[in-house]
């Protein structure tokens, strides 16, 4: 009897948090970081739909005895073993097996193709230009991490495609070159795109004039329904020419994107934008919180990564907005730099943004549908920078 009691005590969380974990206060650093992201996601309303989940995973994963995710099936070289990941994994294992695979990004991209309007790109098709100058950061990110000697080239570039702000992106590319950062990295992606309406006014200002956040562009033209259709094959032929690495994520873009504007497949469109990329969201929120084990996210590193991070993102910001100031002068003042800023790819958060601060000057100034434009060419262009560097032989 006694024997049983003994046994029980030890099985206890209590009992494995304390006398059977000599770094327990690494675990309790955790939990509090966790309780930190709940708190920007539900009391600040941060990035709530992924931010939450991402927190609940790490929680989780933190939780010693729980063995609901165990890194050292996934997270070392080699192929995985399928078999042990089936008979010995958790919940969270098998649920990592997507983003392992490369499965989640990819359907969330369908997602985010089919609640997304291309038009403005299609009507002012220059605003590329501005989402190629907002990867900027995404470059400069990866050779100071590379530089600084810390990172290996595979970790610098998994780091660097941060200042994309786009989380699938990060993911997919981090999964494949330094899946071991992908919950530092994860979560400084996130919650730099949850903080845009912090970080980038401040820039915004800072290179902008008066007169230029007063400018007032002519109304986009109607794009036709074939304009709308061909669109996205053309793109996904282009970046297949170009970049074929990068057509996994543009091909589930641009598909998500077919099926919302050919006319024919509205249950399919709405599906992906709502029951589709909500599951994903949650699989991958919870999967990608589990890699933040105190062993894996409690580093130097981590901090290096969140400082890269952040001013990858504040150089892709201002990379936009340099650009769209000289495509301003270009153009003989039609074009409000403050739409540059909306060139990260975080679809529509940075474009409001641009609307909010121009908006600040003049009250009856409309720059969202103008910003929408290099606000998805940032998405393409995020995508094209992780095929660069899924491209490259490290």
């Amino acid at each position: 009897m006694l024997d049983n009691v003994l046994n029980f005590l030890q099985s206890t969380g209590v009992y494995r948090l304390f006398a059977d974990n000599p770094l327990w206060w690494q675990t309790a650093v955790m939990f509090l970081i966790s309780a930190v992201l709940v708190y920007l996601a539900v009391v600040r309303g941060f990035e709530p739909l992924l931010l939450l989940p991402i927190a609940i995973g790490m929680f989780l994963t933190n939780m010693p005895g729980a063995e609901l995710f165990h890194p050292e099936l996934f997270l070392m070289a080699g192929e995985i073993d399928y078999g042990a990941v089936l008979h010995e994994g958790g919940l969270i294992d098998l649920l990592y097996l997507g983003v392992k695979l490369g499965i989640y990004p990819c359907l969330i991209f369908i997602g985010i193709g089919a609640m997304t309007d291309f038009s403005p790109l299609i009507a002012n098709p220059k605003t590329l230009l501005i989402g190629a100058g907002a990867q900027f950061g995404v470059f400069v990110a990866f050779s100071a991490a590379l530089i600084s000697g810390v990172f290996t080239p595979q970790e610098a570039a998994a780091i660097g495609i941060i200042g994309g702000a786009d989380g699938p992106t990060a993911i997919l590319v981090t999964k494949v070159l330094a899946p071991h950062l992908l919950g530092a990295i994860a979560i400084a992606a996130y919650s730099y795109m949850a903080l845009i309406p912090m970080i980038q006014p401040p820039f915004m200002r800072l290179l902008t004039t008066k007169k230029e956040r007063a400018i007032r562009m002519t109304t986009l033209r109607r794009v036709s329904t074939v304009e709308k259709v061909c669109f996205p094959l053309i793109v996904t032929f282009v970046v297949w020419l170009i970049v074929p690495d990068a057509v996994t994520l543009i091909g589930c873009l641009m598909f998500g994107n077919l099926l919302n504007v050919c006319g024919v497949t509205d249950r399919l469109s709405k599906t992906a934008q709502n029951e589709l990329i909500n599951i994903v969201t949650i699989f991958l929120g919870i999967s990608v919180g589990a890699t933040a084990t105190a062993a894996n996210f409690l580093k130097l590193e981590t901090l290096l990564i969140i400082g890269c991070g952040l001013a990858a993102f504040i150089v892709s910001t201002c990379g936009g907005l340099l650009t769209a100031k000289i495509m301003n002068v270009l153009s003989g003042g039609k074009i409000n730099p403050l739409i540059g800023s909306a060139g990260v790819s975080a679809v529509p958060m940075a474009a409001r943004v641009s609307q909010k601060v121009g908006r600040e000057t003049d009250p009856n100034n409309y720059l969202l549908m103008h910003a929408m434009g290099p606000n998805v060419a940032g998405v393409i262009g995020s995508a094209i920078a992780a095929g660069v560097f899924l491209s490259w032989a490290f």
